[in-house]
């Protein structure tokens, strides 16, 4: 698109140039072809900074096409093998299952006694350690109730 815009800035100079050719004689010659060099080294420059600009874009698009398309390659082989990772963690937790529950069986009769035997000697401190709780408690009230010199 700006190829074409350049071509008709050219040939809108070239007319011009060509309808004003009885009036050369008045006119400078060389600051007209200074003119002329100078749109046509713009136009040249912008030509040359379009075609980077797409030449960069088209790269960016190709960058990341290649990189969609590993992502897609890369998640369709690595989905079968998630799919069957899980189904063997679902197969070794059916497998597991009885025994768990075996052990939790047996060691039910040993948690309970130890709870029966334990609870009496924690109940025993938490009775001889409250005295002193309360009494620091008291101390610390009154060190904080305390006037500030």
């Amino acid at each position: 698109m700006k190829f074409s815009l350049v071509a008709a800035l050219v040939v809108v100079l070239a007319v011009a140039h060509g309808s004003d050719a009885g009036s050369l004689v008045k006119r400078d010659v060389q600051a007209d072809v200074d003119k002329i060099t100078g749109l046509i080294n713009d136009m040249s420059a912008s030509l040359t900074a379009t075609t980077q600009e797409l030449v960069d874009q088209v790269k960016a698009l190709d960058v990341t096409n290649t990189a969609q398309t590993y992502m897609e390659n890369s998640k369709a082989k690595l989905q079968p093998l998630v799919e069957k990772a899980q189904a063997e963690a679902a197969k070794m937790q059916e497998q597991i299952k009885p025994f768990i529950a075996s052990m939790e069986e047996q060691m039910k009769p040993l948690t309970d006694a130890f709870d029966i035997q334990v609870k009496p000697l924690t109940d025993n401190i938490q009775e001889q350690v409250k005295p002193l709780t309360d009494m620091l408690e008291k101390f610390l009230q009154q060190v904080m109730d305390r006037p500030r010199p």
